[in-house]
């Protein structure tokens, strides 16, 4: 191949590169695999190397990078880069639209249409194109200057060299245009990133957001490059404000001048549009790529835009409306002790009401004495509170640098002392038990669970039947509420005819449970209600399983899902002479659980978890139903489920298990044609 025809396929191989890189990065499209696109730029740039004279500034090849930058020169931005005010619920956006309405004439303000896109998690960005061709890019900074990066991100695959040729927007192809973007890194590019650096034991990076906003200023191109990061721009900017006439014009030509933008952005004609769509995101945006914290919500005439003004650092014409935060930061009030039905001691951290992810918290679970040594929690700390859709709040971080010296330290050991259990710390366990398991307090904790839904679901149970119940010593064990009259619960405050009659009738019908709820009520440690399925599902008599368990232990090991620590448990419990006079005062009763079948059905070896809220069915009525179909219902996903049904929300959380584990999501649509079959 002579110069002239290397000159020749150089040009054809760029052409295609460009067009898989404009198809990929701007359409989602991919023209070519992967593969196939290395193997072009592999040939590119063998051609490149074997004549030098044709390469150029913006051929693909010179995306790689390799050197040491010495620093970031400051370059002040031509206009300013300005942040945005923002507003969290409806009655503020209307509110902001009063404002700037009052600004404008009535026949404008009345026909208002406005430019709706996602707030990304990432690292601002202005790329200066001259005639075309990228000249520079700037980093946001403090809006007025910033630092030159162009280096870095001549190294980002979706960043365009040279902007695309179109004769509709070939004006941006003349002179000085800017485009304004934000850098992104993909939850999947991080968790890849992440698992990368676990594996060679390195720190692993916080979020997606500082992780690409570290990447861009590292001074080695080289690491920069390695990255996978992605451009999407949200603004066009040029020297004659008459060019860009609209937002929704801006993305039209960004798109087509090769600048990737997000396509889920639109127009909306109204403010009631702008809040169905911003209600419609809060709950898909786990779906995206990227992260999000609300919309940014904008005039879209930019001559209107204009025309309203900067007040501060914010545009008039523009706010960012912020979805309900997954953190945010209170005062723990104090920390208290809860015994549970094992009588196992929490400490519980109680704190000023906070709302977080759309609820209103007021308490978390501390875990053990342990957790509390870790993040060296005191009463009266400023912390952290987390909270993603469903999940249960956690106090994720203590902020050391609000302490006023005031703070008090907690002490679990001298706090359980003054306690009136007595409670022990076995080796090789983070937990505090309490050893007088027959205390008033743990057959309360015992009885909620033996009568809570999972367990024999015994209506007007709750707790403060179950605590009048104990105290006055009606109940001193599971087995004495099937003796209960009517006329004893007629001398409690709390009963009259109707209520005692139906108590006692929502008793009597479950003397006959079914098997794996009866084993769950009894409150074995470790047996959730899963396990005590499997259980239900091997033995299919309650006898068969007492003979197993203190017979033969070791048998308990073959069932899967049951391991060393479950079994010894299970035995340990049938083996204890009480819990054997318990049984046998059931039986004396007449309470006995009924025999299980076997389940066989269109979901035989399929699990499920559910996460978010149902709109047809509460999630006990579904996992019911999963079972009496022959599935599995599981309560976290794990190497072993097949599906993860999400309700309104998922959490970003559960998103990332399922795709750890290849667990396929299911909506709750699809769910209800399943186990609706007859």
């Amino acid at each position: 191949m002579n110069l002239s025809q290397a000159k020749q396929r150089v040009e054809k191989l760029r052409q295609l590169i460009d067009e898989y890189r404009y198809q990929y990065h701007v359409h989602d499209n991919s023209i070519i695999s992967d593969a196939a696109a290395d193997t072009l730029k592999h040939e590119l740039s063998q051609l490149e190397q074997q004549y030098p004279q044709l390469v150029t500034p913006d051929s693909p090849t010179q995306r790689v990078a390799g050197g040491l930058l010495p620093g970031f020169q400051t370059v002040r931005h031509k206009s300013r880069m300005i942040s945005l005010n923002d507003v969290f619920n409806a009655d503020e956006l209307n509110q902001w639209h009063t404002r700037i309405s009052k600004l404008l004439d009535k026949g404008i303000a009345g026909n208002l249409e406005y430019f709706v896109d996602f707030k990304m998690d990432g690292f601002s960005i202005s790329l200066v194109y001259e005639d075309g061709g990228l000249l520079q890019a700037v980093t946001r900074g403090d809006g007025k200057s910033g630092e030159d990066i162009t280096a870095n991100v001549r190294t980002v695959e979706s960043v365009p060299l040279n902007l695309r040729q179109d004769s509709k927007f070939s004006r941006f192809l003349r002179g000085r245009t800017e485009v304004r973007g934000e850098i992104v890194m993909y939850r999947r590019d991080f968790e890849e990133l992440n698992n990368q650096r676990a594996k060679t034991g390195l720190p692993l990076y916080k979020n997606p957001r500082n992780t690409a906003a570290g990447t861009m200023r590292q001074l080695d191109t080289s690491l920069v490059a390695a990255r996978k990061l992605h451009l999407k721009g949200f603004d066009l900017i040029r020297d004659e404000p008459e060019d860009v006439p609209s937002y929704s014009f801006a993305y039209q030509a960004l798109r087509a001048l090769g600048i990737p933008v997000n396509s889920q952005a639109k127009t909306v004609p109204t403010l009631k549009g702008v809040m169905e769509f911003a209600d419609l995101w809060q709950e898909k945006r786990q779906t995206l790529p990227f992260g999000t914290d609300g919309l940014a919500i904008k005039v879209n005439d930019r001559q209107v835009y204009a025309s309203l003004g900067v007040v501060g650092k914010a545009p008039r014409g523009a706010v960012a409306y912020k979805y309900p935060a997954e953190e945010a930061t209170t005062k723990v009030k104090d920390i208290i002790i809860s015994v549970g039905r094992l009588g196992t001691a929490t400490p519980i951290a109680v704190f000023e009401p906070v709302n977080v992810a759309g609820s209103t918290v007021g308490r978390a679970s501390l875990h053990n004495q342990d957790e509390i040594e870790r993040l060296d929690i005191r009463v009266g700390d400023t912390v952290i509170i987390h909270k993603a859709g469903d999940i249960i709040p956690q106090v994720t971080k203590v902020l050391n640098e609000l302490r006023t010296g005031r703070e008090k330290p907690f002490n679990m050991e001298a706090e359980l002392k003054r306690h009136p259990l007595k409670f022990e710390r076995l080796e090789g366990e983070a937990a505090w038990r309490a050893v007088n398991r027959d205390d008033p307090l743990i057959l309360k904790r015992g009885l909620e669970h033996f009568a809570a839904k999972g367990a024999l679901d015994i209506e007007g149970m709750g707790e403060k039947n179950v605590a009048l119940l104990v105290d006055e010593g009606l109940v001193k064990d599971l087995t004495d509420i099937y003796q209960l009259g009517q006329e004893d619960l007629l001398k409690l405050d709390r009963f009259a005819a109707i209520s005692s009659r139906k108590l006692i009738e929502a008793i009597a019908q479950k003397k006959q449970p079914e098997l794996y709820r009866f084993i769950f009520g009894l409150g074995i440690r470790h047996v959730g209600e899963q396990t005590a399925i499997d259980l239900a599902q091997h033995y299919h008599k309650l006898d068969r399983l007492v003979q197993a368990a203190m017979e033969r232990p070791e048998e308990l090991y073959e069932i899967d899902g049951i391991g060393e620590v479950v079994a010894h448990s299970i035995a340990e419990w049938f083996l204890n002479q009480d819990n054997q006079k318990l049984l046998d005062k059931f039986r004396q009763l007449g309470v006995w659980p009924a025999e299980a079948q076997d389940t066989n059905g269109p979901l035989n070896g399929q699990s499920f978890v559910i996460t978010g809220s149902l709109k047809n069915l509460k999630r006990d009525e579904a996992a019911a139903r999963i079972r009496s179909l022959g599935g599995t219902f599981q309560t976290s996903v794990g190497k072993d489920t097949d599906y993860l049904v999400h309700g309104s929300k998922l959490g970003d959380a559960k998103r990332r298990q399922a795709e750890k584990y290849g667990t396929k999501l299911m909506s709750e649509d699809e769910l209800m044609k399943i186990i609706s079959q007859e």
